[in-house]
């Protein structure tokens, strides 16, 4: 099927020619036509497919085809809600891209940055409001933005929404919106608390799923490390080594590890950044432009900020620490290998990861490939509950004497000292472009 056979209007098919689109992915194919039929949806499609304009499209031509024959004040019609800065730029511009032969006017809000130039937008008038939960509703108390005219509601990324803790956010909107309206739920997983949330929000929904929620695509080649924790950063360094890495993605589970990363990935020459919500807007922003721009080889990210990121071409995701949820791995390595194209994503296990790489394979139903030919093999095993009672105990003693010792040199005059240290577990990450899937030995982990 083309792009011209699902009744698109010809200013879009014609924003769609010069993005080179020609053929819809399979949930564009499937929702594009629901949501022009004016009916809910209940959409669950993986990361990397095509979801943001399996929505927006169609949106912009309802729009288009409302708001063409009143010639009035441009007001809010459909509101976008996502959970993270990054998403919500990234939405906005997609918008921008597909809306741009057509009167449908759009903007976006977000918090982290001042409000003037977003109420600035506002009061210019808009049809598409992009928005994450904070902002929206803080403008929304200061009379800036009212949702009564909305005709369509958009939730995406809800499973990541409440992840983040945004339901009561979410419980203040839908008191807001108009009972009379169309809602698009999107979720790449779809656990019992989001169903449940869905029934609040849809009415009988037609629902789409393009592929199970717990799949990773095919065309993404998955390998696997198994080493000690404390050989976690000379195994990446030694990952890295391979002349045909040229950039990736890299995962950390915390923010602090993330900044550790990039640290001791400088020492190396490894020109990195880091994309975590301590980062000002701006910060994050410079680095993920740095990062399309080819001039950071590895961008490390925390999930929540990653969620934003959409890198067409991106090859390579490296997880230097193994999730403890499997469907947050679906998420990562969904970075790669976008819309059919090819991806690799490198796993790097220490042996407490070694129960969550078993709880990935059984969600989706397949053997990891294991990288057995690397200079750091895993030698120690788990640690025992005791083992691990006793390990949390010294690791809190030496925070308590590294504070102690910090708070007596600045009474002495001494200076705060440096907060370094402290290993929360998750090491140091870091990553590269492997355009071959690495030394992949052929072993698999029994």
């Amino acid at each position: 099927m083309r792009f011209d056979e699902l009744n698109l209007i010809e200013p879009i098919l014609k924003a769609l020619r010069e993005k080179n689109y020609e053929e819809p992915t399979k949930i564009q194919e499937k929702a594009i036509p629901v949501i022009l039929n004016r009916q809910d949806v209940l959409g669950s499609a993986q990361t990397g497919t095509g979801k943001t304009a399996a929505f927006a499209i169609p949106v912009i031509q309802l729009i288009q085809q409302i708001e063409s024959k009143q010639n009035t004040f441009p007001k809010i019609r459909s509101l976008i809600v996502t959970p993270t800065r990054e998403l919500a730029i990234q939405i906005d511009e997609n918008i921008k891209a597909y809306s741009k032969h057509t009167m449908v006017k759009h903007t976006v809000i977000f918090g982290g940055v001042k409000q003037h130039e977003q109420v600035r937008k506002l009061k210019k008038g808009v049809h598409i409001l992009v928005a994450t939960p904070g902002r929206l509703l803080d403008l929304m108390d200061q009379g800036y933005i009212s949702l009564r005219d909305i005709k369509i509601f958009i939730l995406d990324e809800a499973d990541r929404m409440l992840d983040m803790g945004f339901i009561n956010d979410i419980r203040k909107l839908l008191k807001a919106l108009p009972e009379k309206r169309q809602s698009l739920f999107f979720s790449a997983t779809m656990p019992k608390n989001i169903i449940e949330l869905s029934r609040k929000i849809l009415k009988n929904p037609k629902k789409i799923e393009v592929s199970p929620t717990s799949s990773t695509a095919e065309t993404i080649q998955q390998y696997l490390y198994y080493t000690n924790r404390i050989n976690k950063k000379e195994l990446l360094n030694y990952i890295l080594q391979d002349d045909r890495i040229e950039q990736v993605l890299l995962f950390s589970r915390t923010k602090r590890g993330a900044d550790r990363i990039v640290k001791n990935l400088k020492k190396e020459n490894i020109n990195s950044a880091a994309i975590h919500g301590d980062k000002a807007q701006n910060q994050r922003q410079k680095a993920l432009k740095n990062f399309k721009d080819g001039k950071v080889k590895v961008l490390v990210a925390t999930d929540i900020a990653a969620r934003g990121i959409d890198i067409s071409d991106l090859k390579y995701v490296i997880n230097y620490d193994i999730p403890n949820l499997p469907e947050t791995y679906v998420h990562r390595i969904g970075r790669s290998g976008r819309a059919g194209a090819d991806g690799i994503s490198i796993s790097i296990c220490e042996p407490e990861e070694n129960k969550y790489v078993r709880d990935i394979e059984k969600l989706i139903k397949k053997k990891i490939t294991v990288i057995k030919d690397h200079p750091f093999p895993q030698t120690e095993k788990p640690m025992t509950e005791k083992e691990k009672k006793e390990w949390n105990k010294e690791k809190q003693a030496r925070k308590q004497a590294f504070f102690a010792n910090r708070k007596s040199k600045a009474q002495r005059g001494g200076g705060s000292g440096r907060s370094g240290g402290r290993n929360s577990g998750g090491g140091r990450s870091g990553g590269g472009r492997n355009s071959g899937g690495g030394r992949s030995g052929g072993g698999r982990r029994g």
